[in-house]
């Protein structure tokens, strides 16, 4: 008996350790994501604990400045300059300049001190070049592109030359921060890339149309978009952000804008985070709608038609978690037919409000432990109400009404 009362008391003390995990899980996902890095078929992860409420990073009124969103320049002091065919441009000290006319075989070249800002206000001008950027800043603080309210066009046809070991490959290609703003349109159709800034690149207005055959908007460190109106044709990234030097950059952030997306590749792509607060987004096709390590959407209006994935979150950073968050927002997600996605994470999926219809092959297929919180999420004309262990890997089922919430 007494040999009896020993064995009972030990699997009591076992059920009791096991109890007191407080919801601790370790899950064994079987299958393969469409896009797991690491290309192993098997992950083990332990959870202890849901996504943080506080996910967005940005702040938009800690990242625009009083003279980011101006949208009209100052001209008190400018000089005015017309452009003239081969003839170059050379802005050497810190002002505000405003171009016009039409020409070919014309670069603006920005060279001033570190510390010192440039205004270039486009005020009706068309330039087309062969080889050479129509805008090239080799040094400065901040330059800002301000359109008038006119229209403006600039093209680099063939193949880019480089400036010593500088690879030149857009219209507008800057080793500093870019700014554009304005209450005009400007046009740029480019051989390679359409806008490429080395540091930060941020739109707070003006109306832009690009068609190229790279990326269209490229950064390095950031892209931050407070406002604008974009019509964008790429063969390769609409939006691309990635730093080879720092995990922590490489980052896209939108507070609104009204955004038409076409792109042979990714739609909106950054290899850190991206954060949605706003804006209404189409993409009518795209490989990716919207990829990233960490994805936050917190509001918006967004329109996806991806062949691949419609919001697909990857380790391409190891700053931040591999998780895709929604926090609200109306998202629309069809798919192309095949081995296809509406949502998929090599992590984890958390929503938490919002309104999501997707129409796929598969609804959601996550990596680990994911929960609905609230919010309406229909795949193929069914609401469901849970991530069920089944899509883990690669599944295509989810749950069901009266499935219940996780959390």
């Amino acid at each position: 008996m007494k040999k009896y009362i020993l064995i009972v008391g030990a699997l009591l003390a076992l059920l009791l350790i096991f109890l007191s995990a407080e919801g601790s899980i370790v899950s064994t996902i079987t299958g393969e994501s469409n896009n797991n890095l690491s290309g192993e078929g098997s992950t083990v992860s332990t959870i202890t604990e849901e996504s943080n409420d506080d996910s967005s990073i940005y702040v938009a009124s800690s990242e625009f400045t009083d003279r980011d969103l101006e949208q009209e320049a100052d001209l008190e002091d400018a000089t005015y300059i017309e452009a003239k065919s081969d003839t170059d441009i050379t802005i050497s000290e810190e002002g505000v300049y405003v171009i016009s006319g039409d020409a070919t075989e014309v670069t603006i070249y920005v060279d001033v001190e570190d510390e010192s800002k440039v205004q270039i206000v486009l005020d009706g001008v068309n330039i087309v070049n062969e080889d050479m950027p129509v805008i090239y800043v080799k040094s400065a603080d901040k330059v800002f592109i301000t359109t008038t309210d006119t229209v403006n066009y600039m093209e680099t046809s063939g193949s880019f030359v480089s400036d010593g070991e500088t690879n030149l490959d857009a219209v507008i290609f800057s080793k500093d921060d870019l700014v554009f703003n304005g209450v005009g349109s400007l046009e740029i159709v480019s051989s390679e890339n359409g806008i490429s800034s080395k540091d930060d690149l941020k739109v707070t207005g003006g109306t832009y149309y690009v068609t190229s055959e790279l990326d269209s908007f490229e950064a390095n460190d950031r892209i931050l978009i407070y406002d604008g109106t974009f019509d964008v044709t790429s063969s390769k990234d609409a939006f691309h952000c990635e730093n080879d030097d720092d995990d922590s950059l490489g980052n896209i952030y939108i507070y609104d804008g009204t955004f038409e997306i076409y792109a042979a590749d990714d739609g909106i792509t950054a290899a850190g985070f991206i954060q949605i607060d706003g804006g209404n987004i189409t993409i009518t096709k795209a490989s990716e709608g919207i990829e990233a390590t960490y994805i936050v959407i917190n509001d918006g209006n967004i329109d996806i038609y991806a062949t691949d994935d419609g919001i697909n979150a990857a380790s391409k950073s190891t700053a931040y978690n591999v998780e895709i968050i929604i926090n609200g927002g109306t998202i629309n997600i069809e798919m192309a037919s095949g081995d296809t996605d509406g949502i998929d994470a090599n992590g984890s999926v958390t929503i938490n409000d919002g309104y999501i219809t997707i129409t796929c092959n598969s609804g959601i297929d996550v990596d680990k432990e994911s929960y609905i919180n609230g919010g309406t999420v229909i795949v193929n004309g069914v609401q469901i109400y849970e991530i069920r262990a089944e899509m883990m890997g690669g599944g295509n089922m989810a749950g069901g009404p009266g499935g219940g919430m996780r959390r």
